[in-house]
Formats: structure tokens, C-alpha cells, sequence
């Protein structure tokens, strides 16, 4: 790299090469060198460097409201927050995910680009910091102790206002499907062996109730992360934040993120060093992981076979299955689904360690809970819309195997043992294994109940407990 494609910039380490066309600076520079481990980046984080941008704004406009900063640089300062908002600069976000210093590179990352296109907006070349500092100004009043958990707050807001959406049109996908198939009437099984009758339509009903309650759980671990420490500073002590600074800038946040519940901390000291809110988080999203996939598992063992199998439901023909089976179509969605549900279930764990190897006033492993739970995040989010999409809204039901298998089916008994007597129906079931013949013939040949008995018996509607 030439002298002219560089800018000199300087930290307590020294000076610094960094990138002319760069508008981070030294503290970046040196994340970079510090920290290729993962390769992903602020800038694959769209919601965080969002949020970022907007806690330096609400904390310019306090400061500039209690005269600790002069409202030219604090006008410059929120002009470049809000285009880094609108989607800008967010290239510049480079530094790891995962960085020692519980976030102070990322704090810095956004406070020297934010500086950087300040001084632009001012007239003033990127670096030139006499005219405006990224800690002396846009840092002014904060810490990255403060700044990093109330960012990474509002940016997991976010984050689940898109996982409750498709979770949502989920939902609403199997309802529909539950009333589609309302009169198939199927077995219903526990321990995979045959129990008693319903129909589909319950069995995919039941799958819609489920993420009901996740979306409920949801909101719930939603609502804990508008509770901030911003303002603490360092430690929860405010130490260099101006008296009434933190009760502004959370106001300023309400304002500019539209989240009207954000409040500050009752105990800042404890809300500094307490990671509490993102293990909750974590553990409902491990929640929602397990039984969504459980939901895939079972459209997979439904749709087995499907000859040779359950065969019950076919899910909608993706790609070709098999390199060397003609024909085979596997069900490549809910395969998919399952791996990311396995993913957040990983992730749990380490958020898990992290929260607990945390020491005294902070915990230094936020960096990896928020990769743990973004990336988690993200995926559920894009592996539900996928799911919705390109497998639940396109499946059918075959309506006369599952009728036929109820028809013949031991589990057939249950519905006639309150009439029968439970030995009378263990021994009719007993037989009905041993020579594979019918139960219902079995009945009828010993005249253990008239026709009109098993005609009122078995209708769908007593099978099954429906209306009607």
C-alpha cells in the first residue's frame, strides 16, 4: 500500500497506517490485525450497527441538551448516526464478532466512523480530531459497558419482531392446513405404535397451537430486553455522565427506535454486569428450535415411504433425491429446518458458558452471546419462512389409506372398551394381533355389541371427539 492511499491516525498505542478511504481509525486498524476469527463482521449485522448508530445519537442529543457537547458537533454527530441508520457506511462496520474486550472494538468501530463523517459534514478532513474526537464527543458520557449491551438490546429486538412475523405466517399456515383436512380421519400414535383415531386436521392443529405458545414466550423474553443500563458508564456507578444524562438519552432512544417501553435499570451496577436477559433469550429460542423441530420430524415420519411407509401426507417434490435412485424425492425442507434447529441448540450452550464465566462488575464474553444469538436468530427466522414457503402450504393429505388403516387398526379398540369392558377389548385386541384379522370382525363375529351399537362407536365424530 503507497503513503497516498494512507492516513496516519493514533491511539495510546501510537501511531497507526490506516486506509484513506477509511472512515474508521486507529482502535479499528487494530482489531482487524487483533482479531480474524470468524470472518464475520459488525457489517453482517445490520440490526446492530443500527442500533449502535442510534444509542451515539440519543447520547449526542442528551449531551448536547445538558451542555456537555456544543450543538454543532452534536448536530454533525447525529447527521452521520442517521445515515448510518438509513443503511450507509455500513461497510465500514468491519471488526470480528468475536473480540476480546467486551465489545470495546466494536464501540470504537462505530465511534470513529461516526467521528470520521462527522468532521466530513463539518468540512474537516477524516482524522482530524482536534476538531472532533470520537471518545472526547461521540463516545462522550459512555462506556462501551453501557453502549454495547444497549445496543445489542435494541438490535435483538429487532432481530425478533422478524422471527415473531414468520413465525406468525407459520402458524397461520398449519391452521389453514388443519382445516383443510378437518375429515381425514388417521390414526393417531404414541411411542409409534397405533393409539386411537383422529384426524389430520387435529394432528396439524396441534403443530399451530404449539408455535402459539412459542410466539407468547417470544414476546415475553421481547419485553425483558427494553430494561438498559445506559447511562452507568463503567462499572453502573455514571461515573463521567452528567447528572439527568441517563434519563435523556433513554428518552432520546424511545424516540428514535419507536420502542415506547424502554426503561432504565432500577440497579445500574447490576444491570452492568448481569447477562441474565440474553440466557432467557437464548433459552426460549432453544425452545422454539426443539419443537420446531419435532414439528419437521414428524412431517418426515408422515410423509415417509411413501410406499413403503407411513405415507399419509406428501410434501411438495423440491429436487431430486438421490444421485443414483431414480425417482426418490426426499424431504429436503424440514432436513434443512432440523440442522438449524440443532445449531440453536449449540448456541444455547455457549451463551450458557458465557454467562456464567462472567467475573465482578462485567462479563467480557458478550461478544460471543451476541454471535450466538444473532446468527440464531437469522437462521431460525430464514429457516421458518423456508418452511412456510416451499413445504407447508403445499401439502396434501391421502384420504383413503389413513381411513382404511383406522378401519382395520387394533387402536380401534379404545373407542369400544367403555362399551365392551377393558378385558373383553384386551382379549378382542389380543386376538386381532395374533391372527391379523380386523377387530371390528372380531366384535361382530363373538356379538359383543349389535351393529347399531358400533355404527353410533365408530362414526368420525365419536372417534375422533369432533363436532357434530
Amino acid at each position: 500500500m503507497s503513503l497516498a492511499s494512507t492516513r496516519t491516525e493514533h491511539d495510546m498505542l501510537g501511531e497507526i497506517s490506516v486506509p484513506a478511504e477509511a472512515y474508521y481509525g486507529a482502535h479499528t486498524a487494530r482489531a482487524l490485525v487483533n482479531f480474524p476469527i470468524t470472518r464475520e463482521t459488525l457489517a453482517d449485522r445490520h440490526h446492530l450497527v443500527v442500533a449502535l448508530a442510534t444509542v451515539k445519537q440519543a447520547a449526542a442529543a442528551a449531551n448536547a441538551e445538558l451542555g456537555a457537547l456544543d450543538r454543532t458537533r452534536a448536530e454533525a454527530i447525529a447527521e452521520a448516526c442517521t445515515e448510518i441508520r438509513s443503511g450507509r457506511l455500513h461497510d465500514q462496520f468491519v471488526v470480528d464478532l468475536i473480540q476480546g474486550g467486551a465489545g470495546t472494538s466494536t464501540n470504537m468501530n462505530a465511534n470513529e466512523v461516526i467521528a470520521n463523517r462527522a468532521l466530513e459534514l463539518l468540512g474537516h478532513e477524516r482524522g482530524d480530531h482536534r476538531a472532533l474526537h470520537p471518545l472526547d464527543h461521540v463516545n462522550l458520557g459512555q462506556s462501551t459497558n453501557d453502549v454495547y449491551p444497549t445496543a445489542v438490546k435494541i438490535a435483538l429486538d429487532g432481530h425478533l419482531g422478524e422471527l415473531l412475523a414468520v413465525l406468525a405466517e407459520l402458524r397461520e399456515a398449519l391452521a389453514a392446513k388443519a382445516t383443510e383436512f378437518a375429515d381425514v380421519i388417521k390414526m393417531g400414535r404414541t411411542q409409534l405404535q397405533d393409539a386411537v383415531p383422529m384426524t389430520s386436521g387435529q394432528e396439524f392443529g396441534a403443530f399451530a397451537a404449539t408455535l402459539g405458545e412459542d410466539e407468547q414466550r417470544l414476546a415475553e423474553a421481547r419485553s425483558l430486553l427494553h430494561e438498559l443500563n445506559l447511562g452507568g458508564t463503567a462499572i453502573g456507578t455514571e461515573l463521567n455522565a452528567r447528572p439527568g444524562y441517563r434519563e435523556r438519552a433513554i428518552a432520546h432512544l424511545r424516540d428514535l427506535t419507536g420502542i415506547p417501553t424502554l426503561v432504565s435499570a432500577p440497579d445500574l451496577v447490576e444491570a452492568t454486569q448481569d447477562v441474565g436477559v440474553f440466557v432467557q433469550l437464548s433459552g426460549v429460542l432453544k425452545r422454539v428450535a426443539v419443537k420446531l423441530s419435532k414439528i419437521c420430524n414428524d412431517l418426515r415420519l408422515l410423509s415417509s415411504g411413501p410406499q413403503a411407509g407411513l405415507g399419509e401426507i406428501t410434501l411438495p417434490a423440491r429436487q431430486a433425491g438421490s444421485s443414483i435412485m431414480p425417482g426418490k424425492v426426499n424431504p429436503v425442507i424440514p432436513e434443512a429446518v432440523n440442522q438449524v434447529a440443532f445449531e440453536v441448540v449449540g448456541n444455547d450452550v455457549t451463551v450458557t458458558l458465557a454467562a456464567e464465566g462472567g467475573q465482578l462488575q462485567l462479563n467480557a464474553f458478550e461478544p460471543i452471546i451476541v454471535r450466538a444469538l444473532t446468527s440464531g436468530l437469522d437462521h431460525l427466522t430464514s429457516a421458518i419462512g423456508v418452511l412456510t414457503r416451499h413445504c407447508v402450504r403445499g401439502i396434501t393429505a391421502r384420504r383413503e389409506s389413513p381411513a382404511d388403516a383406522v378401519a382395520t387398526s387394533v387402536g380401534l379398540v379404545t373407542a369400544l372398551s367403555p362399551a365392551l369392558g377393558h378385558e373383553a377389548a384386551c382379549a378382542i385386541a389380543l386376538e386381532a394381533h395374533r391372527t391379523g384379522r380386523p377387530a371390528l370382525e372380531l366384535v361382530r363375529e363373538q356379538q359383543l355389541l349389535t351393529e347399531e351399537q358400533l355404527g353410533a362407536l365408530t362414526t368420525p365424530q365419536a372417534l375422533t371427539r369432533g363436532p357434530g
